[in-house]
């Protein structure tokens, strides 16, 4: 766990770069047009269906359309994680080659270089594994739902074994020949990870710094960063 916060550590470094700044500014602005357009079709289709079919009358309808909206709110802070990793995977190559090319170069002109199919197949299977890891812990969701803090921190767990390995396959695809992390290494990247998602504002940054610190991980025992 030390080396992974020292990993964390350098990673809050790498965030003043311009390069850096730039893939983020990328990747938000991304992954707020798919919320935007996912959340504005749910609406319209929603209200749509439901006027219709005339299961409502008006007041209940503009009713409807308030619930509908803050379901959307409350859905986008549940799963902005899941479409800020999707994202991330497609910028994936180029968050790894800044940080090593600037901390680790002797690595980074070993790396193999990574195309766009590669990553969307990173970001397909990340979101792959979210849904299927998170709808086997679905029952011990619900029933945990009764102690108040077990699902949140099932749902921690879980979410931070499933993104630990995301981290991990998304900077060995540039080094296929280095081993890879060992469970409690890719445990605590991915519980350091996971909890960064759950803290307004700096959710924002989680993405990146989650990337960032996968790289300084990967390389950390090859040596002292520059």
């Amino acid at each position: 766990m030390t080396r992974t916060v020292h990993a964390f550590l350098l990673a809050l470094r790498d965030l003043p770069s311009p390069r850096v700044i730039r893939i983020l500014a990328q990747i938000l602005a991304l992954t707020l047009l798919i919320f935007a357009a996912a959340g504005a079709a749910i609406f319209f289709g929603v209200r749509w269906a439901l006027a219709h079919w005339r299961w409502l009358d008006g007041a209940s309808l503009d009713m409807a359309g308030v619930l509908i909206a803050l379901a959307l709110v409350v859905g986008s802070w549940l799963l902005f994680r899941a479409v800020a990793i999707v994202v991330v995977g497609l910028f994936a190559d180029a968050i790894v080659a800044d940080v090593e090319g600037r901390h680790y170069p002797a690595a980074a002109s070993r790396a193999v270089d990574v195309g766009w199919r590669q990553n969307i197949a990173l970001a397909l299977a990340s979101l792959g594994r979210l849904i299927g890891g998170n709808l086997l812990a679905l029952p011990l969701y619900i029933l945990l739902l009764v102690t108040g803090i077990g699902t949140p921190i099932l749902a921690l767990a879980v979410n931070a074994l499933l993104l630990g390995r995301d981290l991990e396959a998304m900077v060995l695809a540039r080094h296929p020949d280095r081993p890879r992390f060992d469970r409690p290494t890719r445990w605590s990247l991915g519980l350091l990870s996971a909890a960064s998602f759950l803290v307004p504002v700096a959710n924002l940054l989680a993405p990146i710094l989650s990337a960032a610190m996968a790289v300084h991980l990967l390389h950390l025992s090859d040596g002292k960063p520059r």
